[in-house]
């Protein structure tokens, strides 16, 4: 893969500003923390040589100096909200998240329950996490919010939720999701803070979009797709244009609620730290942006399969029709269509000829591989084990997996799994390729090119199976799909 992102520049760049900014404060910074602070695909994606996982290591560079706060909406703990990326609902995510902290030595000092009202679940929840010995606090709903400043900025408002006990200057404000309440966590321990002669401070760390790139720069419009169930839309940030006579970027929600937050930071410290939106921010990832090419091209694809996404998203009945809409929008905007998605045509053309689904990946060198359905095996499976025959550099004729590997499975599926499919999906594939390595060189050798697949992209024509899906997921293969199922039975596993 093609590297436009230096990201060692960034973690160190990122952490000097950051300690820079709780000097400006005194005693205290809370950081709210947008994004996802260790599983960040979507940045990596858009900005090839950024880490999954930088934040997070930018953050165990202060580690000595900062602690973690969990913030959750109570209200999705009792609707079991579930993030749609991991196919876990907040509540877990919360557990996964300490977990994950903790196993990398930063210290989680709390969970907030925000918008408790002593829901059923939000207390079965607390009670798990205090017989775990993870403190919790409560924070509630304030009538009006946010417009009703003098309310919110009162002991009946702030004042009335709880107090969360910090031990460390840097204060990390994080959530499984967005909605969860992080900025108003931060303002209530403001309050509290000022209340307690504390010298306290506000910043926001959000990746996107990137305020110190165009309005319409690809990376930008990837951030607009990837949030089209939201509405967010990136806006020039008026109040820092007025302040500085200078544009950049920041999101309508952070630009509508600005006059309102500088009213809040005036009335607990006497006076806004901040002219802007932008000011608030401490993201220094455009800083590091070093082939804007490479980056423009990797977010012009993440946008396309974004929109694949929403198109099959509405198919399968969990999203409505107009998020694929709007993205839609934006590919024109840069005048993408889906033909600039390598992988779509070699896929529907195999179809085509076939009669039958097919799948294509395109590998690191740019070589384009396609799958077909079979009796044998799905069009993914298919797909799969040819790509690992080219790269082994294995010929098309050989037989990798033997049928006396391939039966047993088929007949476990049919005759005691029930199944009425017989072709094995990738998973199985790949488990009978490594029996079959055991004693075959060539499945030997095709079972090595496995971690070559990370990183690619590939392309059914037919929504695929959660297994499937799952698998392609595991081996780092970027899939999408055509919004159309193998048959028109309502019930899809």
């Amino acid at each position: 893969m093609k590297i436009g992102f230096d990201n060692n520049k960034y973690l160190e760049m990122q952490s000097q500003h950051i300690r820079d900014r709780i000097s400006q404060f005194g005693d205290k910074l809370y950081l709210e923390f947008g994004g996802k602070l260790f599983d960040d695909y979507h940045a990596s994606r858009v900005l090839p040589g950024f880490k999954p996982d930088s934040k997070l290591q930018m953050l165990m560079q202060l580690r000595d100096s900062a602690e973690i706060v969990i913030v959750i909406n109570s209200n999705d703990i009792e609707k079991n909200r579930v993030r749609g990326d991991l196919g876990i609902t907040y509540d877990l995510d919360v557990l996964r998240l300490i977990d994950v902290f903790e196993g990398r030595g930063l210290y989680v000092g709390s969970v907030v329950l925000t918008r408790f009202n002593k829901q059923p679940a939000a207390v079965s929840f607390q009670n798990k996490l205090e017989a775990n010995n993870i403190k919790v606090y409560h924070h509630y709903s304030i009538p009006n919010y946010p417009q009703d400043v003098d309310l919110i900025v009162s002991d009946e408002g702030y004042g009335k939720n709880d107090y969360i006990e910090t031990s460390r200057e840097l204060v990390v404000v994080t959530a499984p999701g967005p909605g969860s309440g992080k900025m108003a966590v931060c303002l209530s321990q403001l309050f509290h803070e000022h209340k307690r002669g504390i010298c306290a401070g506000y910043a926001k760390f959000e990746t996107f979009p990137i305020w110190n790139l165009p309005l319409k720069h690809p990376v930008n419009v990837a951030y607009e797709a990837a949030t089209a169930d939201l509405n967010d839309v990136n806006m020039i940030d008026p109040f820092h244009l007025e302040a500085y006579g200078k544009t950049t970027v920041n999101y309508n929600r952070d630009i509508e609620i600005f006059p309102v937050l500088n009213t809040i930071f005036e009335q607990i410290l006497g006076e806004s730290p901040y002219k802007s939106p932008t000011d608030m921010g401490v993201n220094m990832a455009g800083n590091c942006i070093f082939d804007d090419e490479i980056v423009s091209q990797a977010a012009k694809q993440e946008i396309i399969r974004r929109y694949y996404t929403a198109l099959c998203n509405h198919k399968k009945g969990n999203a409505p029709v107009e998020e694929a809409y709007k993205i839609g929008l934006l590919m024109k905007q840069l005048k993408l269509t889906t033909d600039n998605r390598a992988v779509v045509a070699p896929a529907l053309k195999k179809a085509e000829e076939t009669e039958d689904p097919a799948a294509a990946i395109e590998l690191s060198d740019g070589k384009i591989i396609v799958g077909k359905t079979s009796n044998l095996m799905g069009c993914c499976a298919g797909m799969l084990l040819n790509a690992l025959k080219y790269l082994g550099n294995i010929d098309d004729s050989i037989h990798l997996i033997s049928p006396e590997v391939i039966e047993p499975i088929q007949k476990l599926k049919v005759e005691h799994f029930k199944s009425v499919n017989p072709r094995l999906h990738t998973d199985e594939v790949l488990i009978a390729l490594s029996i079959s390595a055991l004693n075959d060189k060539y499945a030997k050798c095709a079972l090595e090119q496995l971690s070559k697949l990370n990183n690619t992209d590939a392309h059914s024509t037919v929504i695929l199976s959660q297994t499937d899906t799952r698998t392609l997921k595991k081996l780092g293969i970027r899939l999408t799909s055509e919004p159309q199922y193998q048959s028109n039975k309502l019930y899809q596993k």
